[in-house]
């Protein structure tokens, strides 16, 4: 049964990876996964800097998921390179960098950095909802997503995943403007945008007052998104928003996805990606499917 995926020339042995954000590097999880289990390990954001991040209270439980306003607390990229990235080599998994900034010139510089390690795939997270650069943030504008996207393709030397924000009017016309401008990938979704209140305090439970929700509540925008866009592009396509379990990343999967990622599941579950990878094989088996490539954008046939 082959359950392996390419994605840019880059082949996984399985489709699962790790969402941005909710796995560090992979430190802390390697007590309770086998990295080398995974298709990918993509890793929290990295700057060309040490970001502090936004003030606290950070996070928030909402119904059917959280909220987070970390604002991509990292400690910069020449940590990263010593600590993070040697700490990765040491597992048959594919490593994937989310790279983040507040310019341009910013996350070409975190790139540039990258192009001589043992780095498979870059993920640009141009989406985030909490990190902005004149008022909003780079994936909401087709021409700045465009623009930042060929500027990046120009000096990068692994393949480039555009990662897309959810919190556009039209998804597809994202999707086409990272293709066009020669993204070899996308990701999507990210997190939504939301608030909550604190009633009682009469204030917002968030410093930032609003936040990024993820979770299983955002999964069925997710599915739609990724099935818009596989219909919009032939660049590869990675899932994520809500995967819960194997049926969760099946459905991304069928929509179009070359690849899924698990997120906020971490946090309730470190087990959370090892269990869907092995879901999905037991799903292939008990329907007969001996290359997953038969499941893959099947409802778009």
């Amino acid at each position: 049964m082959k359950t392996s995926v390419t994605i840019a020339g880059v082949e996984l042995k399985n489709p699962v990876m790790t969402a941005s954000g909710t796995f560090g590097s992979g430190m802390e999880y390697s007590e309770f996964v086998d990295l080398s289990r995974l298709g990918a390990v993509v890793t929290k954001g990295v700057a060309n800097v040490p970001w502090e991040g936004n003030p606290t209270p950070r996070v928030a439980e909402v119904y059917g998921g959280m909220l987070n306003a970390i604002g991509l607390q990292n400690p910069g990229i020449d940590v990263f390179i010593k600590r993070d990235l040697e700490f990765l080599k040491q597992f048959d998994t594919r490593v994937v960098v989310n790279v983040c900034g507040r310019t341009v010139e910013d996350y070409l510089e975190v790139v540039e950095r990258l192009s001589d390690t043992a780095v498979d795939l870059l993920e640009i997270n141009v989406s985030c909802p909490n990190v902005r650069q004149g008022a909003i943030a780079f994936g909401q504008k087709a021409e700045a997503l465009y623009e930042i996207t060929g500027r990046v393709k120009r000096v990068a030397k692994q393949p480039v995943i555009m990662k897309l924000s959810p919190n556009v009017t039209d998804i597809t016309e994202m999707a086409r403007a990272a293709e066009a401008a020669g993204a070899d990938a996308i990701s999507l979704i990210n997190t939504i945008t939301g608030a909550r209140i604190d009633i009682e305090k009469r204030k917002f439970v968030l410093a930032n007052k609003t936040g990024g929700m993820s979770g299983p509540a955002i999964k069925p925008i997710a599915v739609r998104m990724v099935w818009q866009c596989a219909n919009a592009v032939k660049i590869p396509i990675i899932g994520m928003g809500g995967i819960a379990a194997a049926q969760d990343a099946i459905e991304f999967l069928m929509a179009g996805a070359t690849a899924v990622a698990v997120g906020a599941m971490n946090f309730v579950n470190p087990y959370a990606t090892v269990e869907v990878a092995e879901g999905i094989e037991e799903f292939l088996r008990r329907h007969h499917v001996d290359d997953i490539q038969e499941i893959i954008g099947c409802v778009n046939r």
